[in-house]
């Protein structure tokens, strides 16, 4: 996110914006926005949100404590000084959308949304990485693509951004729509359609149909980016020229491709590509490895190219990408007698990002005597098919090498299962369990991959293998290795 000296509210917008009533003092200037007196600082607006586990009003004092400009609330809120900041209104969610609204109001900046059912999170981390070198950029946190990220991400937009990316995801039918009309982007990619959070939906043409209310909100004449590749990319097309796109463009390896890989060559921790991004050829490299990423690369090229941005600089930013934290960044743990290297994946976990991992497990060689090891953990909101898409890993996981295999959870245990003894390392009810279990057999030339969906904890079998040496990024592939 572009920081600068002018502010980004003045308490007289932020009151217009959400038809609010001051209270107290109410020359204030904000220079940011907060919904969490965890990570809130001096200057920023506070929202005290209501949830079901807790209530912002409780903190508000807190919030005022540490120099928030103001606080926006829906009831009076006890213990302030008389002359407290404040704003009153109705309902503070309906609220910081009103000023999310405004802010894309006030803005001239080229909007792009991203959705998918695989990729979301690195697309538009790929998107803020390539045009922060090319003007003001502003972009979701972390993976804020909710009913309450993407608002707080738009009141957070200053009046001169001039690149905006907007990641919004959903888990049920008819939660992109409002989301997509508040960011009203003018480029919109959908980078996959797959059976993920299947068990809320009868069919994934049910998952593609609420993929696409991301047209919904697209600007008349905007460019729909979509996998051609995909089996549902016709479905999507007629759904973004009903909603008024202007272009639809399709990528892949599909020979109808618009934005079309030619060549790759896939290394450990890099690739290079040729490609061919709506008529312009381009080569370049591309710093997180997998083929998954290379095709979810032609989708970034092709919205820069349509945002206006330029094509030649953003391949040569991508030599530089890194992933996001839990998707793919990959962690050297030093040991007295060698070293092993982590493929940490334990943000998430669905059946495709799955294969797509197994498959880099693959493209990743081992150390001297070391061994291909995947700690995998429960893939969830797979409803009936939750027991085939875990007995399925299998065959992936044979197909790329993988000599040793640790899980944990109820629904790996169908993958254990269907592994033949000679790989099975250990398996636990969860991730707490296991994490010991990977921490003691893990040896140096090992090459280790962790991966579950978010409530499998994950992150605790890193932790634990992080502890066993000095933990550093690898060194990167060169150039001229690299080629």
């Amino acid at each position: 996110m572009t920081t600068t000296s002018t502010p980004l509210w003045t308490a007289e917008d932020a009151i217009a914006a959400m038809e609010a009533e001051a209270r107290g003092h109410a020359a204030w200037q904000a220079h940011g926005v907060s919904i969490d007196t965890r990570t809130i600082e001096a200057g920023d607006i506070f929202f005290a949100l209501e949830g079901d586990a807790s209530d912002g009003h409780d903190y508000v004092a807190q919030a005022l404590g540490k120099g928030a400009a103001c606080a926006v609330v829906s009831r009076a809120v006890e213990g302030l000084a008389d002359d407290a900041p404040l704003l009153m209104v109705a309902d503070t969610l309906k609220a910081l959308e009103k000023l999310g609204i405004a802010a894309r109001a006030r803005t001239t900046a080229r909007i792009c949304a991203v959705t998918g059912s695989v990729g979301k999170t690195g697309t538009k981390e790929a998107l803020r990485h390539i045009l922060e070198e090319q003007g003001r950029t502003h972009a979701s946190a972390a993976s804020y693509n909710n009913h309450i990220g993407v608002p707080l991400t738009l009141a957070r937009m200053p009046a001169d951004t001039e690149y905006g990316i907007f990641e919004i995801g959903m888990n049920h039918a008819d939660e992109i729509t409002p989301l997509s009309k508040m960011v009203r982007p003018e480029a919109a990619i959908i980078t996959t359609v797959e059976a993920v959070h299947i068990e809320n939906f009868g069919s994934v043409e049910e998952i593609a149909d609420a993929k696409g209310e991301i047209f919904e909100g697209l600007q008349t004449g905007g460019v729909a980016i979509l996998n051609r590749d995909n089996p549902h990319f016709e479905r999507l097309k007629a759904r973004a020229g009903a909603c008024g796109a202007g272009q639809v463009i399709g990528f892949g390896r599909d020979d109808m491709a618009d934005a079309r890989v030619q060549r790759m060559s896939l290394k450990p921790d890099a690739s290079y590509v040729t490609a061919t991004i709506c008529g312009m050829d381009i080569t370049y490299k591309l710093g997180v490895p997998g083929e998954h990423i290379v095709m979810n690369s032609l989708a970034i090229l092709a919205c820069v190219k349509s945002l206006g941005a330029d094509l030649a600089l953003a391949g040569l930013a991508l030599g530089e990408l890194e992933p996001p934290a839990g998707r793919g960044s990959r962690l050297e743990v030093r040991l007295p007698r060698g070293r092993f290297l982590i493929i940490d994946e334990s943000y998430n976990a669905n059946p495709t990002s799955m294969h797509a991992t197994l498959q880099a497990l693959g493209n990743t060689p081992p150390g001297p005597r070391g061994r291909r090891i995947a700690v995998v953990g429960d893939m969830l909101e797979l409803g009936t098919q939750a027991k085939a898409a875990h007995a399925g890993l299998a065959e992936p996981i044979a197909e790329n090498d993988v000599d040793l295999v640790f899980a944990c959870g109820p629904l790996m245990e169908h993958l254990w299962d269907a592994l033949p003894t000679d790989q099975h390392g250990a398996y636990a009810d969860n991730s707490a369990d296991l994490a010991p279990r990977v921490a003691d057999e893990v040896e140096a030339g090992d090459v280790v991959m962790i991966k579950g969906s978010f409530g499998s904890r994950m992150a605790r079998v890193l932790k634990a293998l992080k502890t066993l040496g000095t933990a550093a990024p690898p060194r990167r592939t060169t150039d001229e290795e690299l080629v």
